[in-house]
């Protein structure tokens, strides 16, 4: 999100616009934390992850009273254009200003999940990946020692993204995602499988949105099949660190672009890519875009696991 920032602010200030930062998204666009900042403001920012605004839940601007307050800011302030930078439910509450309000805005792809259907990526999610297959890696080492099945839990509520990519390069036996209600005996079987086969680990990645909780899972494989089972919950792991040299590049064309089309007076898009350029779509329209689940992908798990 940084490389984002940093990209909008300087080719904002270069074509001539000033440029405020809002410090806790919609919470500080109501309170009205707003910083004016120059080119310095976001000088070194490009390697660090998180973002140097801050982030924050709203329950506030789900409200009616909370929005007024938000535009009256805005009108106070004298923003022009707002660039929102989030997911679905940033460009939710980004949607509702511009229809409802008038609000010109901007939309930056930003969610570790991997879940907005239209574009091709998110800002994040080749960073998490990375973290995550470093982790395997890792476990995989420690599994084969000891001999054991492990099973490694990730982020992915809705969208399994996470847990697929990462299984597939880190070489998993198997992954459990949101979008498959796998049978624990097959899990149960292809684990017992690989043990007769000759291996002396299983890695098992698991999706937080997976039917079952990861206890579970973990005591159904223990029970069934004897095995040592070990539960590894990488949780915030996946959110922090520095950046991919692929989202550097994705955020900072993105922020790139929005200045391009604020310049042309082009509004109330959302950033994204498409076979492999960046461009702006239309915010409703990208909104309504359901992700598509990587099924051949998927699929081609079982064959490569073997």
């Amino acid at each position: 999100m940084n490389a984002a920032i940093r990209a909008v602010v300087r080719c904002g200030i270069e074509a001539g616009m000033t440029v405020y930062g809002i410090e806790r998204g919609y919470e500080g666009l109501i309170d009205g934390d707003f910083v004016e900042m120059d080119r310095r403001y976001v000088g070194d920012i490009l390697q660090r992850g998180g973002t140097i605004l801050k982030t924050a839940r709203s329950s506030r601007f789900m409200t009616e009273e909370g929005i007024a307050r938000a535009v009256r800011n805005l009108e106070t302030f004298r923003i022009e254009a707002l660039v929102v930078i989030g997911g679905d439910g940033s460009f939710a509450g980004a949607l509702k200003l511009a229809e409802q309000h008038g609000i010109a805005v901007m939309g930056i792809p930003a969610t570790i999940d991997n879940d907005l259907g239209y574009t091709d990526i998110t800002i994040g999610f080749d960073t998490a990946v990375n973290t995550v297959l470093d982790a395997i890696t890792r476990i995989r080492d420690t599994s084969s020692s000891h001999e054991r099945t492990t099973v490694v839990e990730v982020m992915g509520r809705d969208c399994g993204d996470i847990a697929l990519y990462s299984g597939m390069a880190g070489g998993a036996e198997i992954v459990l995602l949101p979008e498959i209600q796998t049978d624990m005996s097959e899990v149960c079987r292809k684990v017992l499988e690989s043990v007769n086969s000759g291996k002396k680990h299983s890695v098992i990645v698991r999706a937080e949105g997976f039917y079952l909780s990861s206890r579970e899972v973990v005591d159904i494989i223990r029970e069934r099949t004897g095995r040592d089972v070990k539960l590894v919950v990488l949780s915030y792991i996946q959110r922090g660190g520095a950046p991919s040299f692929r989202d550097r590049m994705f955020a900072t064309e993105c922020g790139v672009k929005t200045i391009e089309l604020l310049q042309s007076g082009i509004v109330n898009k959302a950033m994204g890519m498409s076979s492999g350029a960046v461009m702006g779509f239309d915010l409703k329209e990208a909104l309504q875009v359901e992700t598509v689940f990587q099924q051949e992908l998927y699929d081609s798990l079982d064959v490569l696991s073997k």
